[in-house]
């Protein structure tokens, strides 16, 4: 299969954090229990969800750290660490190849809380609210149960991340086949066809990574990014000229993978059948409206 022609070429520790920038979680559950003298329970987790289809990639990456679990709810599928000792690999591997993306604040804030859990001090009140300071400033903060709880908790200041940019090709792989996505576009044209076909890369990230997504345009050499909503930013490659000459040469020599792959590889197909003119002909258009009409949420 697909996966086992380039498990082992394309799992570069590289690939695994750029993936994690794109897809990746740390979580500290803080729970009401009876069991601990705090009454508060601790529960780190490190979690990459994806949807079913991807079943195999979470896989992939489950041998590769080899400890964790994935577990399955309806047509999503997740791979979770939280095991302290487990989580030591986690943060080992994130050490000597660090995330890019501002996740690396996340991922620091983390491994302080795990630092303290393995010297027992979130058994102790200051442990625990040291905890929660840190959670306060993790991903979206704290719940509204846990403000209620401890509500004079001022959030931990996030270690400040260096600005990027991007010199690793397995890590951007790693990150595309999170982030990537390939569009082919339809729009009434006024050719004798009556519609119109262009392609479209894009890449998406919250906007606090701007930055990095900037970084794509000079990797690339190509491309722009805008806010999409509120806040999302976006790195867009839309000339079709740059498609057939950076992105699409640069994705098939640093392999993507899962489902993703597929959407790529039919992206591809469009892009040569354009490149012949295929688009401009009724047959050539429907064989485009045919693979268009699989791609992505459709696969």
């Amino acid at each position: 299969s697909l996966m086992n022609d380039l498990g082992n070429r394309a799992f570069s520790p590289l690939f695994i954090t750029g993936f994690t920038d794109a897809e990746g979680c740390f979580y500290i559950g803080i729970t009401k229990s009876t069991k601990v003298k705090t009454k508060w329970e601790v529960q780190p987790s490190f979690k990459i969800e994806l949807h079913i289809k991807d079943l195999e990639l979470l896989r992939l990456i489950q041998n590769f750290f080899k400890v964790g679990n994935i577990k399955i709810f309806k047509d999503k599928a997740s791979y979770y660490v939280n095991s302290l000792k487990d989580l030591g690999v986690i943060i080992n591997h994130f050490e000597q190849y660090p995330l890019l993306s501002k996740k690396h604040g996340d991922f620091l804030l983390f491994k302080a809380v795990i630092l303290l859990m393995v010297n027992k001090e979130h058994l102790t009140e200051e442990g625990l609210l040291n905890v929660v300071s840190m959670r306060a400033s993790l991903n979206k903060g704290l719940s509204d149960k846990l403000k209620v709880s401890f509500p004079d908790i001022v959030p931990a200041v996030k270690f400040s991340v260096p600005v990027v940019s991007i010199k690793d090709a397995e890590w951007l792989a790693g990150f595309i086949t999170g982030e990537g996505c390939f569009l082919v576009d339809t729009y009434k044209a006024g050719t004798k066809l009556g519609v119109g076909v262009t392609l479209r890369f894009k890449v998406a990230q919250h906007n606090r990574d701007m930055d990095l997504l900037r970084s794509l345009v000079t990797y690339f050499d190509c491309g722009s990014v805008q806010k999409s909503g509120d806040s999302v930013g976006e790195f867009c490659v839309a000339k079709f000229e740059n498609l057939i000459l950076k992105i699409i040469p640069f994705i098939e020599k640093h392999a993507i993978l899962g489902s993703k792959a597929l959407d790529f590889s039919d992206f591809k197909k469009v892009a040569d059948l354009m490149k012949e003119k295929a688009h401009l002909s009724k047959t050539g258009l429907e064989k485009i409206l045919a693979i268009k009409s699989q791609m992505n949420r459709s696969r």
